[in-house]
């Protein structure tokens, strides 16, 4: 779901930047408020935890890819507002240093993903929880079915933007000068692997911690269920966050770090991310047409994403360090480097707020 440059127009991508803008500003204008010395490091965690979780790629039909995202569990934890700003983060970083999504498309895929996968989280979690106690297995189910809808609903919008560039942006010929398929072609090939694999995976994250916290730490669940109210195991209110439960977060984001080289035995792209290169090299145009229908594509790629498909130029494209040969190594070690600059970030913006506050 990381549309890249110039598969977007100028235009969708302006108006997805300003879509964004209000979302950003209301949840920087919240956070304010809330980056305290507690809130920090959840929200350090769960930006670095979606930036690795989407490192590790599933194959899905068509020979593509996908992965999750780790947004269901975020917004369980830190409520929308702090969600929508800690993916945000990631997919900033995803897209300046590793060339993950593009410059010009970072509104767009933090709408998609961010802002409106967030919303979509939040409200469909309260619906099914409702009043339940934070140790309910309700509260699992409703996690799980948050995380599924979501980021189906993700993928859809995705589908829709990328089609509907056709339609509006062509030249005198009908030629597209953007993405190159329409909404018939669209929507299929993003949904049919999310709803299959993606969503699954997306499903299993979000209901697998939120049963791990309560048992660990069910006060880091409060701040989505308010007037909920359960002791912890050991007797302890659960009105308050604990230290324990954030630190085998840490831990728990260490080991995926170094299990990141598993996300790279999946081969293929995922779906309309492909380089304008690749609609010159014959085999990957077979791969292009296989995933999306068998339907034929231009001779070449479109005018448009020829000129705004090298836009930037990541530091560590594709997050193979140039200066490596070993693309597991690399790949770790990416996640070691994206990891540390969230957290900069993070802390950077806490310190911020805090000077400004005083």
């Amino acid at each position: 779901m990381h549309i890249p440059d110039g598969y977007l127009s100028p235009a969708s991508c302006t108006a997805l930047y300003a879509g964004s803008a209000p979302f950003w500003y209301v949840a920087l204008r919240r956070m304010k408020r809330a980056m305290n010395t507690q809130m920090i490091p959840l929200v350090s965690v769960f930006s670095a935890f979606s930036f690795i979780v989407m490192m590790f790629n599933l194959p899905l039909p068509g020979g593509t890819t996908g992965h999750a995202t780790g947004l269901g569990i975020a917004t369980i934890v830190l409520g929308p507002w702090a969600a929508m700003l800690a993916i945000s983060v990631a997919l900033i970083i995803q897209a300046v240093f590793f060339g993950d999504g593009g410059i010009t498309t970072i509104g767009a895929n933090c709408f998609n993903m961010a802002i409106l996968g967030s919303l979509a989280v939040y409200v469909i979690y309260r619906m099914i929880s409702g009043r339940a106690t934070l140790t309910s297995p309700r509260r699992v189910v409703a996690g799980a079915l948050a995380g599924y809808i979501s980021i189906n609903l993700s993928a859809l919008i995705t589908a829709v933007e990328l089609g509907i560039q056709p339609l509006y942006y062509h030249d005198s010929t009908g030629a597209p000068l953007y993405a190159p398929y329409p909404l018939h072609i669209t929507i299929p090939a993003m949904l049919i692997g999310h709803l299959t694999v993606v969503g699954v995976a997306e499903m299993v994250i979000t209901g697998g911690v939120v049963a791990y916290l309560q048992r660990a730490e069910p006060s880091l669940l409060r701040l989505t269920a308010p007037g909920a109210r359960v002791d912890r195991p050991d007797g302890k209110p659960a009105g308050t966050h604990g230290t324990h439960g954030t630190r085998r977060l840490w831990v728990a984001l260490a080991i995926l770090m170094i299990l990141t080289p598993l996300g790279i035995i999946a081969a293929g792209k995922a779906w309309g991310e492909w380089s304008p290169d690749d609609f010159s090299n014959q085999q990957t145009r077979g791969q292009i047409a296989a995933a999306s229908g068998n339907q034929p594509l231009p001779a070449e790629a479109p005018t448009g994403l020829r000129h705004f498909g090298s836009v930037w130029t990541a530091p560590m494209p594709g997050y193979a360090p140039r200066f490596l040969k070993s693309a597991g190594f690399g790949y770790m070690l990416s996640a070691a480097a994206g990891t540390g600059v969230i957290i900069l970030v993070i802390l950077l913006a806490g310190w911020i707020f805090e000077r400004r506050a005083a």
